[in-house]
């Protein structure tokens, strides 16, 4: 790794342990709400959640609340107090090349979702279980393409909004339908025709399809693997070309 962005991973990743706002959303709210949300509806397998246990659902579509909580308001939030306070600026009169700081903070959220997914499968495993994976390789590419496509949009949210307050806003707005909507809420098969028309156009959907159907084995979701990637491949080139103006 390149050693600027090795100084600045190791420097954001202290940070991170002191900010209350990330641990809040990307350590704790993942956790907490699928301890509730998955003894909801009990363990016996469902036709409306595709005929899987749904406390196993909800363990493999929580994997991805925590890829949206560090992509859509960890990274931004972070990224956008920087640039109002004028740390990037000073970055850059150190030496600091300009997409250092964007990939460092890549780097940072991919090992925040890491840890995060740990520790949510070590606190469902004693109460719900960790459902059985029926296709690792689809998983694995599938949280990776989509950790790359949230942590590259958060980059870009932070690039683009003029404050720390702000990008906490925009951030909160376009989390919380996507978590309902997308990942934590109901399943697509009790929604209404509005609601799930517009769960599929979420990326966060997407990406929890992607990961959960060939996870259960009720899908491999193909189509949504492949709109993962794309997305991760142009909200990655997006972020960096924006991090280097």
């Amino acid at each position: 790794m390149n050693s600027a962005v090795g100084r600045l991973v190791r420097t954001e990743l202290t940070l991170m342990k002191r900010d209350p706002l990330t641990l809040t959303f990307v350590f704790v709210f993942p956790v907490v709400t699928m301890l509730i949300i998955g003894g909801s509806f009990g363990t016996d397998p469902d036709p409306a959640f595709d005929g899987a246990n749904p406390s196993h659902w909800y363990v493999a579509s929580y994997l991805t609340v925590v890829v949206a909580a560090t992509g859509l308001i960890m990274v931004p939030v972070h990224l956008a107090s920087y640039r109002e306070r004028g740390v990037l600026r000073r970055f850059a009169a150190a030496g600091f090349p300009r997409w250092s700081f964007a990939l460092a903070q890549l780097v940072v959220g991919l090992v925040a979702i890491v840890a995060s997914s740990a520790i949510l499968l070590a606190v469902a495993a004693p109460v719900y279980g960790v459902p059985t994976v029926h296709d690792w390789p689809r998983v694995v590419l599938a949280m990776i393409a989509g950790a790359v496509a949230f942590v590259s949009i958060g980059v870009l949210l932070g690039t683009l909004l003029p404050s720390a307050r702000a990008a906490q806003a925009v951030g909160l707005i376009l989390f919380f339908p996507s978590f309902l909507l997308g990942a934590g809420g109901p399943p697509p098969n009790v929604m209404g025709s509005a609601l799930r028309a517009i769960a599929g156009f979420l990326p966060l959907t997407r990406v929890t399809d992607a990961v959960r159907d060939p996870w259960l084995g009720v899908g491999t979701a193909t189509g949504s693997l492949f709109v993962v990637a794309g997305l991760a491949a142009a909200a990655s080139v997006l972020a960096l070309r924006r991090s280097a103006l």
